[in-house]
């Protein structure tokens, strides 16, 4: 594989940057199906079975904020690979956990390494296109990676049903080995070296300085951040929602997860089409929209004592369809403002994202597993917060 800067972003390289974008989405989903027997078998409250989703953020985070801006000044290419190496190690090595406490450790260390699929694809992405073009750029492997939502928790279900919990681990170790092959056999060095950083750690730091100088870019930033803790409420207490309040087997209630995951690829697809016309600020308003209606309505059903399989699916589908809009044009304008330090400015974004995401995840299970008041709480306040952001990012004046 030669490291010489393609001369475009072809659409086989945009469909492999998507399958590395899932790494965050499979370790997640592809489990949840599982959480319900993982608390049983290996004794542990719903709330420290939740704590293995928020450590793998809290990874997921740490690991943008640092193999982003590594890979500013080392390149792309060999910072994506030494780390999917060692999350498909470490997703492997779940597989065989005797208890709780190591399997928090290991999706610790797989959310560090799997930051990279997320952080250094939409850098790749960012490298190779500009202006309207990254747009459509990001929205398309928005939809390949939202594929990983959608097919996962199917996936999970499935191999739960045939091998249980460690089946499905073994599975998502699998596919991790994979997108290690991917990336080795066919995605190239996208940042020459006359355009990376300095390896010091003032060359390091300043453009996070920068960064966080710029009042819109945060705006972004939280708002980005917000709308997937929006739907982070919703992913990490569905299983015990969906199985033990409303009722569905592990197989339907990955059925009914897909279903609403479908709006994420749908929106996404609607966004790569519509957005480099009417611009992504536009867009980023009907995120916004569609994401506080689902999250109201979810709260609305669950305070009246009217939420239903149907209604608890319909919600979970118009609110992720924003949150797909919200992170598609967030992350364009955000990194479009970025352009001197694109990998520093995806890490901002992935870091501020799964910190958020791995705060709101325990907190859905704090009151037990027989009660959505918590996850409709969480959601309905977290898109109330993105839409206060996206007023303030895109208020007139200046560029966004």
């Amino acid at each position: 594989m030669t490291t010489d800067r393609p001369s475009r972003l072809t659409p086989g390289l945009l469909a492999v940057l998507g399958v590395l974008a899932t790494a965050s989405a499979l370790s997640t989903d592809l489990y949840l199906p599982s959480l319900p027997s993982i608390s049983e078998d290996l004794a542990a409250s719903p709330s420290l079975v939740q704590l293995t989703l928020s450590v793998f953020f809290f990874g997921m985070g740490a690991g943008q904020l640092l193999l982003g801006t590594i890979s500013d000044s080392r390149g792309r290419r060999p910072v994506l690979l030494a780390a999917l190496t060692v999350f498909s190690l470490s997703g492997i090595a779940m597989t065989f956990t005797p208890g709780i406490e190591l399997l928090i450790a290991l999706r610790l260390v797989q959310g560090f390494s799997g930051a990279a699929g997320l952080v250094l694809s939409r850098a790749i992405a960012a490298d190779l296109s500009e202006g309207k073009t990254a747009v459509r750029a990001l929205s398309l492997i928005a939809i390949v990676s939202g594929l990983g939502p959608l097919l996962a928790p199917v996936i999970g279900g499935v191999t739960h049903e045939w091998w249980g919990w460690r089946g499905s681990l073994a599975t998502l170790g699998g596919i991790a080995a994979i997108m290690l092959l991917l990336a080795w056999r066919t995605v190239p060095e996208s940042l020459p070296v006359a355009q990376r950083s300095g390896a010091g750690l003032r060359s390091i730091v300043a453009p996070f300085g920068r960064l966080l100088r710029d009042g819109r870019f945060l705006a972004l930033t939280i708002g980005f951040g917000l709308s997937f803790a929006s739907i982070m409420a919703y992913i990490s207490a569905s299983p015990f929602v969906g199985q033990r309040i409303l009722g569905m087997n592990a197989l339907l209630y990955a059925l009914s997860f897909s279903a609403a995951a479908s709006a994420m690829v749908l929106g996404n697809l609607i966004n790569s089409r519509i957005a480099p016309r009417v611009g992504p600020r536009r867009m980023l308003v009907v995120g916004v929209g569609l994401l506080t209606l689902g999250a109201a309505a979810m709260l609305l059903f669950v305070l009246t004592g009217a939420l239903s399989i149907a209604s608890f699916i319909a919600c979970a589908f118009v609110a992720s369809a924003g949150s797909g809009l919200i992170l598609s044009n967030a992350s364009a304008l955000a990194l479009a403002r970025a352009d001197y330090a694109r990998g520093s400015g995806s890490a901002l974004l992935g870091a501020i994202q799964f910190l958020l995401g791995g705060i709101v995840a325990p907190l859905t299970g704090l009151w037990g597993e027989g009660t959505a008041v918590p996850m409709a709480t969480i959601m309905a306040a977290a898109a109330a917060g993105a839409c206060v952001c996206g007023v303030i990012a895109l208020r007139p004046g200046g560029r966004a």
